[in-house]
């Protein structure tokens, strides 16, 4: 059996072999999973739900995709000398590089997003359907392409309409945004998409370590469990919003999770068949800003006398030579000038917490009039561990009817200083709008100890109670405060004491001043145990933290007192 159909929804194969082709597929389906009548794979049950998004915003700008089908033979482990080959073991082959980066990127993703349950087979289903495996593992060792794979240009012609956004780095295009490498992303997806795959420090979609990094955080970016048919769904349509590639993707998927094996690299099988109806394993770029000359109709023959069927009536006028316009009405994308401030407030937060103000952007015409159904893209910028509320550094958000967007909202990581929220508009390459945000350290307003047992020690002993106390801020528990404890001279003179209590350091050394301390997760700080040298007397504690909370502690070393001897009773005189 051949083993490829790729076109079997357009009657390209015939009605028996398309009966044995959904009759084979269906034998193999996974809960949830029926076949149609051209043999792909279709989701029951949970369906994706209708906010995936528009061409501008998903991976691939729904550019077009291979429809070459999964073979009938199930997948053969990798052929030895003494085994024959068997039709349909070459798909089931994937070229070692592009399967090695297929598998790091897997687990990355369960490190980083354990919840996402993202499998190598599916990176590998999409690649298959994008990329024919990077045109059947034409790559270096180091995971670069060969030749740069690049799709059609997005000029609204029978695709998308998505404007340069790239000046022609990733593409070459300067005009229009194209699908770049084998994991086919468009620009402007992979501008706050792409990923170091190979730690080379570039983010480069020409290099399949990068590209199926990029691929596999960008399908767990929402939180979604991919383990889950409705989230694997959703999932695949966010790549290229399309139902037919969205089945054909889960017919690879399926195929491949029943057995893979690895080829050398450059010996994959390149696909036929494309959704756009092209063939080969990539189309060819047209040359940036080469205009197509539209053919000029031929004027009509003049009718002679009697050509119109004997009929006395008027000469009909010629059709007019101009050719319809083909300009698409412009979209609310192609009407913004600008994007204002709507108004954010100071964003400023401590380290840990979720900034109370959020970035609110204003998309507007040159006239300043708000405009809204615009896609807006926020990205964290900057040397930072801060995200959205989303755990990413990015968040797209459509503009209200007012033309107001605003991003998920900010929360600080552990570094603290400034870092930089920008807000661009998607498909356009106007300027960006940039906001400062502030990250400042956990901090304190108040102390407290939690024990009032007064703290007395006899000269050379050791105090029976440590010093534990409580850190908030206003009211709340502060937890991973930073925190100095020292025992002062006076209250009025807080240098370090050199005589009295003391702490010991890791070498039984004296200590009067501790640092790097730190309240836990309920605010509390337990200090080191105590101890007196022979000095006696009231000595203090105090303690400080970061926000500029103190407290003062008493200690105090006193000998012990002793009781009084009994004096003895005189006994009573005898008498005389």
């Amino acid at each position: 059996m051949a083993a490829q159909f790729g076109r079997l929804r357009k009657g390209a194969v015939n009605t028996t072999v398309a009966a044995v082709v959904v009759a084979a597929l269906a034998a193999s389906q996974a809960p949830g999973v029926t076949t149609d009548d051209a043999g792909r794979k279709v989701t029951t049950g949970t369906q994706p739900s209708a906010d995936t998004p528009p061409a501008e915003d998903s991976a691939t700008g729904n550019s077009p995709y291979y429809t070459d089908l999964p073979p009938l033979n199930s997948p053969n482990p990798s052929p030895t000398t003494s085994t024959p080959v068997t039709p349909g073991a070459s798909e089931a082959g994937i070229p070692a590089t592009v399967l090695d980066a297929y598998k790091k990127a897997e687990a990355a993703l369960r490190e980083s997003k354990p919840g996402c349950n993202l499998q190598w087979q599916l990176l590998a289903a999409i690649g298959k359907v994008e990329s024919g495996q990077a045109r059947g593992g034409r790559v270096d060792a180091n995971g670069n392409t060969l030749s740069p794979i690049l799709g059609p240009q997005l000029n609204g012609n029978g695709f998308a309409n998505i404007s340069d956004t790239d000046n022609g780095a990733y593409d070459g295009d300067s005009s229009y945004d194209r699908a770049v490498g084998p994991m086919q992303f468009i620009p402007s997806t992979w501008a706050w998409a792409g990923r170091d795959g190979n730690g080379d420090g570039e983010k480069n979609p020409n290099n399949v370590y990068d590209a199926a990094l990029a691929a596999g955080h960008y399908l767990c970016r929402f939180g979604w469990d991919l383990s889950t048919q409705g989230d694997l769904d959703r999932a695949i349509l966010s790549y290229n919003n399309s139902r037919d590639y969205l089945n054909l993707v889960l017919s690879w998927l399926e195929y491949y999770r029943k057995g893979t094996h690895e080829i050398p690299d450059g010996t994959g099988t390149l696909p036929s068949d494309r959704s756009d109806d092209t063939a080969g394993a990539s189309p060819t770029p047209t040359p940036p800003g080469t205009p197509t000359t539209p053919s000029t109709p031929s004027a009509p023959s003049s009718p002679k006398p009697g050509d119109n069927g004997g009929s006395s009536s008027p000469k009909p006028k010629p059709p007019s030579t101009t050719p319809p316009s083909t300009t698409p009405p412009p979209t609310p994308t192609d009407l913004v000038d600008h994007l204002e401030d709507a108004g954010t407030a100071k964003l400023t937060a401590m380290a840990g917490d979720t900034f109370t103000e959020k970035v609110s952007t204003r998309a507007e015409t040159d006239a300043g009039k708000g405009i809204a159904k615009v896609r807006v893209r926020f990205t964290i910028i900057g040397a930072t561990d801060a995200t959205f509320s989303t755990g990413e550094k990015y968040a797209t958000t459509l503009t209200g009817s007012t033309g107001e967007a605003v991003a998920p909202a900010l929360k600080a990581g552990e570094n603290t200083g400034e870092f930089v929220v920008r807000a661009t508009v998607v498909g356009r390459t106007i300027a960006g709008l940039d906001y400062t945000a502030t990250v400042t350290e956990r901090a304190a307003d108040t102390l407290t100890r939690t024990s009032d047992t007064a703290l007395t020690c006899t000269p050379g002993g050791e105090f029976a109670d440590q010093v534990e106390l409580k850190a908030t801020y206003k009211g709340a528990v502060a937890d991973k405060v930073a925190a100095t404890a020292t025992l002062i001279k006076s209250a009025d003179d807080p240098t370090e004491n050199d005589k009295g209590p003391y702490f010991k350091d890791a070498d039984g050394k004296t200590v009067r001043t501790l640092t790097g301390l730190k309240t836990d997760a309920d605010g509390l700080l337990k200090l080191p145990k105590l101890y007196a040298d022979d000095t006696t007397g009231t000595f203090l504690l105090r303690i400080n933290t970061a926000g500029g909370a103190t407290l003062t502690v008493e200690l105090k070393v006193a000998a012990a007192e002793t009781s009084p001897s009994p004096t003895p009773s005189e006994s009573a005189s005898p008498s005389a």
